[in-house]
């Protein structure tokens, strides 16, 4: 039997957990062991981050490409069509008639962050919504309405380092993200 390769296949955007898990049920359907099968896996490739909303902190799974599900398969004319009959499956990618499997560098950078996404699910990503030089107003703690400008972002820790006029002299502050708010 030959090998099975990862394609990528283009799906409706906001499609792609159904044709996850209509490819799945496919496999499951399929008769023998896990290796032997022609369609042997599927993923939609996610990452969990932590947003702002209203104020709190909220962890949020996002694709780390739209519109796309990956899946190792065995190229033939027969899961070709089986996997383009599915609903909500646009085409395989690739060029010329038949589909080009995904390169190993490709693989490893895809699956490198789908390894890394159980273990960012004790830490996930946070995103800062600040830019360096953005100005700033604080909207908790002692420094509350204190205007100032974005000095440096500590992505890890979830802080931003801000400039503030204290008493006339220029004073750089660390504060949580969740306490202030762009302008």
């Amino acid at each position: 039997m030959a090998d099975a390769k990862w394609y990528a296949i283009q799906s409706y955007s906001g499609h792609e957990n159904k044709v996850q898990r209509l490819i799945q049920r496919r496999i499951d359907e399929e008769l023998g062991e896990p290796e032997d099968k022609q369609i042997q896996e599927v993923m939609v490739p996610t990452r969990e981050e932590v947003e702002l909303r209203n104020g709190k902190r909220v962890t949020v799974t996002r694709k780390l490409y739209p519109g796309y599900v990956l899946v190792k398969m065995v190229y033939n004319q027969r899961n070709s069509h089986l996997i383009n009959g599915i609903q909500g499956v646009i085409k395989f990618l690739g060029t010329g008639s038949e589909p080009q499997p995904l390169t190993d560098e490709e693989l490893a950078k895809v699956l490198g962050q789908e390894v890394e996404a159980p273990a960012a699910a004790e830490a996930p990503v946070v995103l800062i919504p600040f830019t360096i030089g953005q100005v700033v107003e604080v909207t908790d703690g002692p420094f509350k309405e204190f205007s100032g400008t974005v000095q440096g972002i500590d992505h890890e820790k979830g802080k931003v380092k801000v400039e503030v006029s204290l008493f006339g002299r220029p004073t750089s502050i660390e504060l949580d993200y969740t306490q202030l708010r762009g302008f």
